[in-house]
Protein backbone atom coordinates (compact mmCIF):
# COMPACT_ATOMS: atom_id res chain seq x y z
CA UNK A 1 0.00 0.00 0.00
CA UNK A 2 1.27 3.45 -1.12
CA UNK A 3 0.41 6.68 0.84
CA UNK A 4 0.80 10.51 -0.76
CA UNK A 5 1.08 14.11 0.09
CA UNK A 6 0.58 16.81 -2.01
CA UNK A 7 2.69 19.96 -1.22
CA UNK A 8 2.95 23.81 -2.90
CA UNK A 9 6.13 25.04 -2.65
CA UNK A 10 6.74 28.99 -3.64
CA UNK A 11 8.98 31.52 -2.15
CA UNK A 12 7.75 34.24 0.43
CA UNK A 13 5.32 37.08 -0.56
CA UNK A 14 8.25 39.36 0.68
CA UNK A 15 10.54 38.97 -2.48
CA UNK A 16 7.58 39.32 -4.97
CA UNK A 17 6.52 42.79 -3.43
CA UNK A 18 9.93 43.92 -3.41
CA UNK A 19 11.69 42.15 -6.94
CA UNK A 20 7.83 42.53 -9.02
CA UNK A 21 8.09 38.81 -9.18
CA UNK A 22 9.82 35.79 -7.52
CA UNK A 23 11.96 32.83 -8.60
CA UNK A 24 12.00 29.49 -6.07
CA UNK A 25 15.01 29.59 -4.81
CA UNK A 26 16.90 25.84 -6.20
CA UNK A 27 18.90 25.54 -2.54
CA UNK A 28 16.26 26.12 -0.78
CA UNK A 29 14.07 23.51 -2.74
CA UNK A 30 17.03 21.19 -2.59
CA UNK A 31 16.50 21.03 1.55
CA UNK A 32 12.98 20.58 1.06
CA UNK A 33 12.88 17.65 -1.38
CA UNK A 34 16.19 15.94 0.53
CA UNK A 35 14.40 16.57 3.93
CA UNK A 36 11.30 14.40 2.60
CA UNK A 37 13.33 12.06 1.42
CA UNK A 38 14.85 11.47 4.09
CA UNK A 39 11.47 10.46 5.87
CA UNK A 40 10.86 8.28 2.72
CA UNK A 41 9.08 9.92 0.16
CA UNK A 42 9.86 10.42 -3.36
CA UNK A 43 8.71 12.80 -6.17
CA UNK A 44 6.27 11.49 -8.06
CA UNK A 45 5.29 14.55 -10.32
CA UNK A 46 5.77 18.01 -10.07
CA UNK A 47 3.90 20.93 -12.17
CA UNK A 48 5.32 25.01 -12.28
CA UNK A 49 3.04 27.22 -12.15
CA UNK A 50 3.11 31.16 -11.33
CA UNK A 51 1.08 32.56 -8.87
CA UNK A 52 -0.71 35.67 -9.42
CA UNK A 53 -0.97 37.60 -5.29
CA UNK A 54 -2.75 40.96 -5.12
CA UNK A 55 -3.29 41.44 -8.95
CA UNK A 56 0.20 43.04 -9.19
CA UNK A 57 2.78 40.39 -8.13
CA UNK A 58 3.15 36.83 -9.04
CA UNK A 59 5.83 34.23 -7.90
CA UNK A 60 6.90 31.12 -8.87
CA UNK A 61 5.27 27.88 -7.33
CA UNK A 62 5.97 23.70 -7.52
CA UNK A 63 2.75 21.31 -6.91
CA UNK A 64 4.76 18.94 -5.59
CA UNK A 65 3.26 15.08 -4.99
CA UNK A 66 5.25 12.99 -3.41
CA UNK A 67 4.70 9.14 -2.69
CA UNK A 68 6.11 6.33 -0.03
CA UNK A 69 5.08 3.49 1.03
CA UNK A 70 2.40 3.46 4.19
CA UNK A 71 3.78 3.07 7.50
CA UNK A 72 0.33 1.61 8.45
CA UNK A 73 -1.49 -1.48 7.96
CA UNK A 74 -5.36 -0.86 7.96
Amino acid sequence: MKEYKVIIYQEDMLSSFFLGSAKVNPVKFTKFLNHNAKQGWRVVTMEREMRRMMLFWEREAFLVILERESKSVL
